[in-house]
């Protein structure tokens, strides 16, 4: 580069490329302000900011982000901000093809912007008239003061955030995927509908062919031709337009499918089953592989038979040792007998019950196949019957309920839940919840939509979404209703009272409600439950609560801690060791050395308190010291 010449990304963007590899090390950084035949040499100083200011924005505080270094030269005496230096001064960018735009960064204190311009590195700074003059990305509408830098044409007062710079699309593509002319690129947000899609989506770039009147997002134009969603037992195929007469509801968003425009259908006999381009390939219903060229046979999805019949109302189960018969429920009888699979009590429904052990399984559970496809996650789902003993390890990833029971968990072993870097994994009573059904809390069908938000009121327990972000949802309304809450039975039998306890959810009343077993006072406008005769009200968390997956005779570890949970009755109420109080649950936690905790809450107040304690911390062997030294 000779000295003074000005640095000028093109359409195209391979200079910018070469630019920001220098990033890695790979390149010696130079001073941009010395001669060729004598290049400075730039050296990295660790810090967030240049303290004396970036020689090129004018100021050390601008740029937000940073990679935690920046460049100084020792011959010029200057330092450069890191973004300052990586990012090209100038460009000439398709989507403003009539001036070059200039790096400019904002101070948000003071809303002064500073133009760099590479040929003096001088620094321009103007002050804005009108705040909103510069307030928006003039192509997506972004709001630039979320952005550390953006870049400007100052005689058209047009920007672009960081984003949009960084993006430039081809002029022309020839031979496209989904079309039979070469498409042009469009130098303008597209306000209008895309043809492939039906979406209004102005910060996508665009094509558009004029001699058919056909205008395509950028990345809808390799649209598969085939794929398989977890939402469908069959292969989806996308159709450019249907007849007149087969207008629908997409599958997957229920909402309107406009004939006109693209989207995918399955060619099955008698299946309807139509749903928008943007719905079937997003991530978490499809797995992104395209089956236009795959034989089906591969792709179709085997139920695998859980169990063998080997009588009448007899079965062999693929986890168990012995014969499984399908007996009728009696109350009294059976109260007490817990599923294996979702851990509920067996309550009122046929169940497979083994004369040699307590292994006892609902008929329901006991067909659900090993191997399924879900609209809960894109890859197919693998029922796992062994418990985990870690309690960090044993919750459901849709409802984050802990659970000794079945859970269905994902093939791909390096597929994780991003927030917690756990597998996925589904327990029971989740995997049982259809994508669309009506609840009885509320009177129009609620679905499972594909895009999952981090902060939605449940109309049941009124919390803003859980860490998980499942839940369902009503079109209508906007209700919202999480997994906890969606899977809660209605109706619970009890071995004493021939009347069962219905689920209320919640009504208007002057009156004081108390809660049977923890004796607390109930707010009858949340859900709760309730029996006629006699007269009784519970609180929903004091039957679907911490315990309500668990069952008595498991043992896990919780931290340090090795826990065995233990059935509770009226003859067995003891203290608990953290609250003082009598363990009011079906089922306690009982400790190694004895001592008893009544609920999760309390566990793990006392887990942090055991952290806490000098010589108990992070040794096993001296936790068990503590324990014993505690009951004492």
């Amino acid at each position: 580069m000779s000295y003074g010449q000005e640095e000028t990304i093109s359409y195209g963007g391979e200079e910018e490329l070469l630019i920001s590899s220098k990033v890695s090390g790979q390149e010696e950084e130079i001073c941009r302000l010395s001669h060729p035949s004598h290049p400075h040499t730039l050296s990295r100083r660790y810090g967030e900011h240049p303290p004396s200011g970036c020689f090129a924005s004018s100021d050390s505080t601008l740029i937000r982000h940073s990679l935690y270094f920046y460049f100084f030269c020792t011959t010029c005496d200057l330092e450069f901000d890191q973004y300052c230096y990586l990012r090209p001064r100038k460009m000439t960018h398709p989507y403003h093809p009539q001036h070059p735009l200039i790096f400019s960064v904002q101070d948000r204190q003071t809303g002064i912007i500073h133009d760099s311009d590479i040929h003096s590195y001088d620094v321009s700074s103007i002050i804005p008239e009108d705040s909103s003059i510069l307030g928006n990305c003039n192509w997506c509408g972004n709001d630039l003061r979320s952005f550390d830098f953006f870049y400007r044409c100052s005689i058209c007062n047009f920007s672009l955030d960081s984003s949009c710079s960084q993006n430039f699309p081809l002029p022309t593509i020839s031979n496209p995927k989904s079309h039979h002319h070469s498409l042009i690129f469009l130098p303008r947000p597209l306000l209008f509908p895309c043809d492939a899609c039906g979406l209004v989506e102005q910060w996508r770039p665009s094509y558009a062919c004029f001699q058919c009147n056909y205008v395509v997002h950028k990345d809808c134009i390799d649209l598969p031709r085939v794929i398989k969603i977890t939402r469908h037992p069959h292969r989806l195929f996308y159709t450019p337009f249907l007849s007149p007469s087969t207008s629908s509801l997409c599958r997957l968003c229920y909402e309107t499918v406009d004939i006109n425009y693209g989207q995918y259908t399955c060619n099955h006999d008698d299946c309807s089953f139509v749903v928008h381009s943007k719905c079937a390939t997003h991530k978490n219903v499809w797995d992104g592989r395209e089956l236009e060229w795959e034989p089906e046979e591969f792709d179709e999805t085997e139920d695998v038979a859980p169990f063998k019949k080997v009588g009448d109302d007899l079965i062999k189960y693929f986890c168990h040792d012995h014969h499984l018969k399908l007996e009728k429920y009696d109350r009294v009888r059976d109260m007490d007998k817990q599923c294996q699979a979702c851990v509920l009590h067996v309550d009122s429904r046929d169940f497979y019950n083994c004369f040699q052990c307590d292994y006892v399984l609902h008929e329901v559970c006991a067909n659900l196949p090993r191997k399924l496809d879900h609209g809960l996650h894109n890859h197919p789902l693998f029922l796992d019957p062994v418990p985990l003993n870690a309690w960090d390890s044993s919750n459901c990833s849709v409802c984050e309920r802990v659970t000794v029971g079945f859970v269905y968990k994902c093939s791909k072993k390096r597929c994780t839940r991003i927030y917690q870097q756990k597998r996925f994994q589904v327990d029971v009573r989740c995997i049982l919840v259809p994508d669309c059904f009506t609840h009885k809390s509320h009177e129009h069908p609620l679905f499972l939509p594909i895009h999952n938000y981090d902060t939605r009121l449940c109309n049941g327990c009124n919390h803003t979404g859980s860490t998980s972000s499942y839940y369902l949802q009503c079109t209508l309304c906007k209700v919202f209703l999480c997994y906890e809450c969606a899977t809660i039975p209605d109706k619970l039998h009890n071995k004493y009272d021939a009347v069962p306890f219905s689920l209320c959810y919640g009504e208007v009343s002057d009156q004081t409600y108390w809660c049977e077993v923890c004796e607390g006072i109930l707010d009858p406008r949340e859900w709760f439950y309730t029996c006629s005769k006699p007269y009784i009200t519970i609180h929903r968390s004091c039957v679907f609560g911490w315990s309500a997956y668990m069952m008595p005779g498991y043992t896990l570890l919780f931290g340090n801690l090795s826990i065995k949970v233990i059935c509770n009755s009226s003859n067995t109420r003891l203290m608990c060791h953290n609250c003082d109080n009598r363990c009011w649950s079906t089922v306690y936690l009982k400790l190694s050395n004895g001592i008893a905790i009544c609920s999760y809450q309390c566990l793990r107040d006392f887990n942090s308190k055991l952290d806490r304690s000098p010589r108990a911390r992070y040794n096993v062997e001296l936790v068990n010291w503590y324990l014993a030294a505690l009951a004492d």
